[in-house]
């Protein structure tokens, strides 16, 4: 049996030769045969260059080239279209996916199990607003989506390869690995860890707007939950006015004085104003996933690809 290990990379000069140095002798002690595939983003870093050195006395060292900065997502899935092994295992160069935990994952996957999930339980070095968020917004995903993903999981997992295979199938364009994953199913199992902080350098993806751009593929990508909400609250809305006008009316039948005034007025508007607009997101954000679906564009473009059998 064969592993592939896929690694996308952007902007991770310093960490590569720390992250190969850590890996090589587990994957040597493992006893399979085994292939490391980066997916590199375009980096002005040396990147590039860091990783052909060390293919040059490593020929299982491979590499994909995009021609653009396609983001992480995507280079993760070029990397399971170009792999071969009976396993892949998707993982980050920073070190914060540690290398000894691939022995027992891949004991999990010799196990019988399709999908290795490390979970993890403390997050060293991330804020505590980006634990906060991540906490909240998987409560959120699961309570509405039509798929269970599990908490505190990151892309870093095993996958047999026919879980990367019907990956693949899902032609999906967001790339949102957690939730394809979790619609293809097969046997899975966790694998709690600690996930140490970085070893060099600082992450070039935005901890606050790329966890809100998760969140919001797990919500509207795997539900229709929000449409449904939106519906809810206009019939609420709805509601709310004719009740206001019930009283409007008991108030002059009753001679009552009534006092409304601007702020009464401007907060009204406001409230259902700021309703339509939510609403309105609500279906833009359906709409434009359902416009990137149907442009049928490549989810990547490969520029070059070094070690691979033509």
């Amino acid at each position: 049996m064969s592993l592939s290990i896929v690694i996308p990379v952007y902007r991770e000069e310093d960490n590569i030769p720390r992250f190969l140095e850590r890996i090589e002798p587990i994957l040597a002690a493992l006893g399979e045969t085994y292939e490391l595939i980066f997916c590199l983003d375009p980096s002005p870093d040396g990147s590039e260059a860091a990783i052909l050195r060390a293919r040059e006395r490593d020929p299982r060292i491979k590499l994909i080239t995009f021609s653009r900065r396609f983001g992480q997502p995507m280079a993760t899935l070029a990397g399971l279209q170009y792999s071969r092994g009976d396993a892949v295992i998707v993982m980050d160069v920073d070190l914060q996916d540690p290398p000894e935990l691939l022995h027992a994952m891949v004991a999990k996957w010799r196990e019988g199990y399709d999908v290795v999930l490390p979970q993890r339980r403390q997050r060293e070095g991330e804020p505590w607003l980006k634990r906060l968020i991540a906490r909240v917004g998987y409560r959120v995903i699961n309570k509405i989506a039509d798929v269970n993903i599990p908490p505190n999981t990151g892309d870093f997992r095993l996958m047999s390869r026919r879980v990367a295979d019907e990956v693949l199938r899902l032609k999906e364009c967001h790339g949102f690995l957690r939730g394809m994953v979790a619609v293809v199913g097969y046997r899975q199992v966790l694998l709690p860890f600690d996930r140490p902080a970085r070893t060099a350098g600082s992450t070039h993806y935005n901890r606050y707007l790329g966890s809100l751009r998760i969140g919001f593929n797990g919500i509207f990508c795997f539900s229709t939950y929000a449409l449904a909400l939106s519906t809810v609250m206009g019939f609420t809305i709805a509601g709310f006015s004719l009740l206001l006008t019930a009283v409007y009316f008991v108030y002059k039948l009753m001679g009552w004085e009534i006092v409304w005034g601007n702020p009464t007025l401007v907060i009204l508007v406001s409230f259902l104003g700021g309703i339509q607009l939510i609403s309105v997101g609500i279906l833009g954000e359906y709409i434009g996933r359902i416009y990137e679906e149907v442009r049928g564009r490549p989810r990547f473009i490969v520029d070059r690809q070094v070690g691979f059998d033509s």
